[in-house]
């Protein structure tokens, strides 16, 4: 268990995070997303104790950052932004000093090597001078210095930086594949990536949470989308009496049309349908919001952090 209570952390008068709180269960795959500068980067750093929190508190089970941050980064694979890598080396040496540096034993060292190149699909690199690397293959050099030790922690800040569509995919699939026996933190801009891979999603702005919740939360909390040839004083006592419909909201015209949103049950749709008909409203669209990342986003970005509560 993961547990943040109250972080807080402060450069000068600048607040880069401020008072964060949530709990990761073994085995989640968590999406930390948030505009360049929301705080990601520096919550990472205070996660894997490269930083420590201007104030609260980060535990890892009975552990501690700042008591026992040495036993807590023993747990944890760790890929930066901006992984540092010896150019000079060949990808098999650096992994092999890596392996030293998480004490990997020395007799299972080479095997540690050798299934992170198989996992990060860089066997036909292991000989090759770190240097002539494409900007892909070296963020996956980052990922397989990460993995070698097996931690029970992966966290990843941009992982598929650099990566082409297909390298992508390979490393969706290596993220997925992790999960099986670790608990994945991956920081990212890129709202697909999340959407793709995790199973629950923390937002930040400005350095405070604005959401945390399931992938299928998300979804289950669609709004049903009305679009009528009449107005709102004529529509609304209609929409609100059929079964199912907790709340109607007028979200404007378009030309002639009126377009309402529904908080309804999935199964109100047909009873809607069927009362707008009996109504004599002509109905010129009807269907569920659209409710990816993609449009809850905007929302957020539309909405003070007040009112954000009651977006999700």
């Amino acid at each position: 268990m993961i547990d943040l209570s109250h972080v807080t952390r402060r450069y000068g008068d600048f607040v880069a995070v401020d008072d964060v709180s949530f709990s990761i269960t073994p085995g989640e795959v968590v999406g930390l997303l948030g505009h360049n500068g929301a705080g990601k980067t520096t919550l990472m750093k205070m996660l894997t104790g490269y930083l420590e929190p201007t104030a609260g508190t980060i535990r890892v089970d009975d552990l501690q950052i700042g008591r026992d941050t040495r036993r807590i980064q023993a747990r944890i694979g760790y890929l930066p932004e901006n992984c540092p890598l010896w150019p000079e080396m060949t990808v098999a040496e650096f992994l092999l000093f890596q392996a030293a540096l998480h004490g990997v034993p020395p007799a299972q060292r080479a095997q540690a090597v050798a299934r992170a190149l198989r996992r990060t699909d860089l066997q036909d690199r292991a000989t090759a001078p770190i240097y002539t690397l494409s900007r892909g293959y070296r963020q996956r050099v980052g990922v397989a210095q990460a993995i070698l030790h097996r931690p029970d922690i992966v966290i990843l800040d941009e992982p598929t930086n650099g990566l082409d569509p297909a390298q992508i995919l390979q490393m969706r699939e290596l993220i997925r594949e992790l999960a099986q026996e670790a608990t994945v933190i991956v920081s990212t801009h890129i709202l697909q990536e999340v959407q793709a891979v995790c199973q629950r999603v923390v937002i930040l702005r400005a350095g405070r949470k604005v959401l945390d919740a399931r992938m299928d939360e998300l979804q289950r909390h669609a709004r049903l989308l009305v679009t009528l040839d009449c107005e709102e004083a004529v529509a609304r006592p209609v929409l609100q009496q059929v079964p199912g419909v907790q709340a109607v909201q007028y979200e404007g015209a378009y030309g002639r049309h009126h377009r309402y949103a529904l908080e309804a049950s999935p199964e109100a749709a047909p009873a809607v349908s069927r009362a707008v008909l009996q109504a004599g409203f002509g109905l010129h669209a009807l269907h569920f919001e659209r409710r990816d990342l993609e449009t809850l986003f905007a929302q957020l970005d539309r909405v003070s952090s007040e009112e954000v509560r009651h977006v999700a």
